[in-house]
């Protein structure tokens, strides 16, 4: 089977998706390919579309999620979006590529490319099947003016959500949303903390902004460095945001851990005790995958809200909307081993470890009974 994952680089979180479809496919001895669809316009176009989400969530989340909220208001109107129009300049540059290549199934970790292929189909073009993985908890705005013949979604509980946005329920799929290998293994901890350069007797904290490095984070550091003693040992993970990790190094270098972009992302999840994270879909899954302590932080106002909502209503983790006046509340109540506990039960409990081997599986599927009906035809 050939096999196209298409995703965006507006947040790290969409191409962390593809990345573990990749990752499970290929293990399976299937081709695949994954692709940002505007690199095929010029690294150029990419970039722009890349960087005009994350700069806008990196200086002004509040912004962001007013333009949220408007896109919430358009749903509402007898019209397609400003984004469907825009996505279909891609048609003929991904359909030359499809075409070129032959794949027999495409997955998009992302509403762009679903776009686009939507403009193909109501254009008559050919389009192998298509998997749509949602990577928040929420039926973001104008997924229902796309036309995938899956979509996949992170839990039944956002069954009716998708539906009464005009998804047709027996395309829903509530399989999950899909995490690399690194975060679904079994390792040792204390092993691992060695092998990072930890101390096995400290207690540890992680904090990060997602891949864009956003937050409060400059003011939550120093709030947690006055309130615990050197017991308590910091690690901060500051994304592409190099004016963040600056500022700390100078402020804070002796008693933090800093770190830019790490490939070990998992190992330190494992080996920290309680975990801060803006509440990304994807790190939210990854840190509930682990079975991480896990307190959700300012989060980008849209999407992410509803992310928090969600983690907190399930007891996945604890929900600070004020760091000042909740935080060090919330950090105390996680220390506590049975609260940490009750929490891990919530997360292994509700949101699937084996989504991506899942989601393959149905791919897999699919493709057989295609193969299947064309022999018979």
């Amino acid at each position: 089977m050939e096999a196209l994952i298409l995703s965006c680089g507006t947040g790290g979180g969409h191409n962390s998706a593809c990345t573990a479809l990749v990752q499970e496919l290929s293990s399976r001895g299937h081709g695949v390919m994954a692709l940002n669809p505007y690199m095929l316009k010029g690294e150029k176009t990419a970039d722009t579309v890349n960087n005009a989400y994350i700069l806008l969530a990196q200086k002004a989340p509040a912004a962001f999620g007013m333009v949220y909220g408007l896109g919430n208001a358009y749903r509402k109107l007898p019209i397609s979006s400003p984004v469907y129009h825009l996505n279909r300049r891609m048609v003929p540059l991904l359909e030359n590529y499809i075409n070129e290549k032959k794949y027999d199934v495409i997955a998009t970790t992302h509403l762009f490319p679903a776009e686009i292929i939507t403009h193909m189909k109501r254009q008559g073009k050919t389009v192998p099947t298509t998997f749509f993985i949602a990577t928040d908890y929420t039926c973001i705005p104008f997924t229902e003016e796309t036309d995938c013949d899956f979509y996949v979604i992170p839990s039944p509980e956002l069954t009716d959500e998708f539906v009464s946005r005009g998804i047709l329920k027996e395309r829903i799929l509530p399989l999950g949303i899909p995490v690399q290998r690194q975060f679904r293994e079994k390792v040792d901890r204390i092993e691992l903390r060695r092998s990072l350069g930890l101390e096995t007797d400290k207690k540890y904290i992680l904090i990060a902004g997602g891949s864009i490095g956003a937050g409060q984070i400059e003011e939550i550091v120093p709030m947690l460095l006055r309130h615990y003693d050197d017991s308590v040992r910091l690690i901060v993970v500051c994304g592409n945001n190099p004016s963040l990790y600056q500022s700390l190094e100078r402020l804070y270098s002796e008693r933090c851990i800093l770190l830019s972009y790490t490939e070990h992302m998992a190992s330190y999840m494992r080996c920290c005790d309680l975990f801060l994270s803006k509440p990304g879909g994807l790190s939210s899954t990854e840190a509930a995958v682990v079975g991480t302590a896990l307190i959700h932080i300012t989060p980008i106002p849209g999407c992410e809200t509803r992310n928090m909502d969600f983690f907190a209503r399930n007891g996945m983790c604890l929900a600070v909307s004020s760091p000042k006046r909740q935080l060090l509340f919330a950090c105390d109540k996680l220390f506590d081993e049975t609260n940490r506990q009750r929490m891990r039960e919530n997360q292994s409990r509700i949101v699937p470890a084996n989504a991506a081997s899942d989601i393959c599986d149905l791919m897999e599927k699919e493709y057989c009974r295609q193969k299947t009906e064309s022999v018979r035809r």
